[in-house]
């Protein structure tokens, strides 16, 4: 259920996220800024050549080709069944969907739209709904790994990890 449930959310988010950065573009030109929470946020249309702060700006390649790997990988922990808890399946449902909404600015358009800018703190970078995704998710991860990952869905000794189709004998 929480599958069905996280996913539907990971893809309400990834429209959102898609349908803001197609408002942003046909509404404001290129480091043009509006007004979104005064005082807080402002919208600026800004593009990303890079990752996160422009790192590996101008790398389209190689970023389209890891965030391709990290989320097959995410995939998989979900598709197998590694990650059984609520908190473990959102996170991964987060960070798939905010690395296929900038994954398709990528590819689409070799930048990434940004729009988010802190008013009171100017010099943190410029991001968007699907890096808040990927950085929520990220938290919650870390979340689950250190608190409920051992409790939870670590195999016992003796259990198979999800990872084999063999039945195991009791």
């Amino acid at each position: 259920m929480f599958y069905v449930l996280f996913g539907l959310l990971g893809v309400g988010l990834l429209a959102l996220d898609q349908w803001f950065k197609a408002w942003v573009v046909a509404h404001l030109a290129l480091w043009e800024t509006a007004p979104f929470l005064p005082g807080i946020v402002e919208l600026m249309r800004v593009h990303n050549f890079g990752a996160a702060w422009s790192s590996f700006s101008g790398q389209r390649w190689l970023l389209l080709g890891v965030t391709s790997v990290l989320l097959l990988g995410a995939l998989y922990v979900l598709v197998r069944g590694i990650v059984r808890h609520p908190v473990g399946i959102l996170a991964a449902c987060l960070v798939i969907s905010g690395g296929i909404g900038n994954l398709i600015d990528r590819a689409r358009l070799g930048y990434v739209v940004d729009m988010f800018h802190f008013t009171f703190w100017p010099s943190y970078p410029v991001f968007n709904i699907a890096d808040m995704c990927i950085v929520v998710g990220a938290i919650l991860g870390g979340f689950y790994y250190m608190f409920l990952y051992e409790k939870y869905d670590q195999p016992k000794k003796g259990e198979s990890d999800g990872a084999s189709d063999t039945p195991t004998e009791h």
